[in-house]
């Protein structure tokens, strides 16, 4: 076989990818010389009647130049396609402003917590945290909840399984667990605010979670210097800040196990300022939590020496003042997930 026309061939080849100016050329030039009715196929397919001499001759030979002219075809192309680029439409004006890719925000909830924090921080009151898991003890006894207390009956809870340990664990129904786990490790004169995430076992509906947020506030001193009227006042400088409009407590007579006397208390209706409006079914209060002096056996049970100090506690469920301040009519919005609701806030 003619080596010297497969060489004449590579130089063809190679000086027509160089030479073609469009994809159409280009593509042209492909089907004709690396085609399957080009020159060069029909070589490589002619290599079977050779002798085995010729082949280990010409076949490596076509090989490296069906090789060769593969390379020029592509140089050929990335080089038209260069040539055939929009510059000037391209080009980045790196003085123009940019687009920020979308960000998530803070939930409602978060940032109601860090509104409510920045307040009571600004009244002098740390912070205090807890874990959602919490054992029988923190969660009921240490509280005023014996095994046999009707008032457990109060709380729809969640028990953990807790097969082959001593301590029974459950999440946490409320966030004052963490009273006496701070009082464990402090000693009074205090004041802290517990805000957290907190779970009972019902149903849910327009006003009620499985999963919801509390909060709540304690104060504790020596007896005698700290009193119900102390308790008010907080509450009172509290929602006025929140509300940004002076708001009025009143304290109803409840029962609660951790505290004596204990108190439902309401505050003047946020939408008409005690008027009488829908909202407050036209009595000028809204209900918002509980309170009331904390029970020397809360005391006792976080070690101190029953009647040496006196103190108040009182809390509410975050995701109701949310529903006021942002007029929102179902709780189960907050946890629902739904990015069309949290990008409202």
């Amino acid at each position: 076989m003619d080596t010297e026309r497969i060489r004449a061939i590579e130089e063809e080849g190679k000086k027509a990818f160089a030479e073609a100016d469009s994809e159409e050329s280009l593509r042209e030039l492909e089907v004709r010389f690396l085609g399957r009715k080009s020159e060069l196929t029909g070589i490589l397919k002619g290599l079977k009647d050779l002798d085995a001499e010729e082949k280990r001759t010409v076949g490596p030979l076509v090989q490296g130049v069906r090789v060769a002219l593969s390379e020029a075809f592509s140089a050929a192309a990335e080089r038209i396609a260069r040539e055939g680029r929009d510059w000037e439409a391209e080009r980045i004006d790196v003085t123009a402003p940019g687009v920020s890719d979308p960000m998530g925000h803070l939930h409602p909830i978060t940032s109601l917590i860090h509104e409510i924090e920045d307040i009571f921080t600004g009244m002098g009151f740390g912070i205090a945290d807890g874990p959602d898991v919490e054992s029988d003890f923190y969660n009921f006894e240490a509280l005023n909840f014996p095994a046999d207390h009707p008032a457990r009956d109060m709380q729809d809870t969640f028990w953990v399984d807790s097969d082959g340990l001593d301590t029974r664990y459950v999440l946490r129904t409320h966030t004052s667990p963490v009273q006496v786990r701070y009082m464990e490790t402090h000693t009074p004169p205090f004041r802290i605010i517990v805000p957290g995430r907190t779970f009972r076992c019902e149903s849910t509906d327009a006003t009620h979670e499985h999963t919801f947020h509390q909060f709540e506030s304690l104060v504790v001193g020596e007896t005698g210097s700290v009193t119900v009227g102390h308790l008010k006042r907080v509450a009172e400088t509290f929602f006025s800040e929140f509300f940004g409009r002076s708001i009025t407590v009143r304290l109803r007579p409840s029962y609660f196990p951790f505290v004596e006397p204990g108190f439902e208390f309401d505050i003047s209706c946020v939408f008409c300022g005690g008027k009488g409006c829908p909202a407050c079914k036209n009595v000028g209060w809204l209900e918002i939590g509980g309170a009331g002096m904390v029970q020397q056996k809360v005391f006792e049970a976080a070690g101190y020496p029953r009647g040496k100090y006196q103190g108040f506690a009182w809390g509410f469920g975050l995701e109701r003042l949310a529903m006021m301040k942002f007029r929102i009519p179902d709780t189960r919005m907050f946890m629902s997930g739904d990015l069309r609701f949290i990008r409202q806030f």
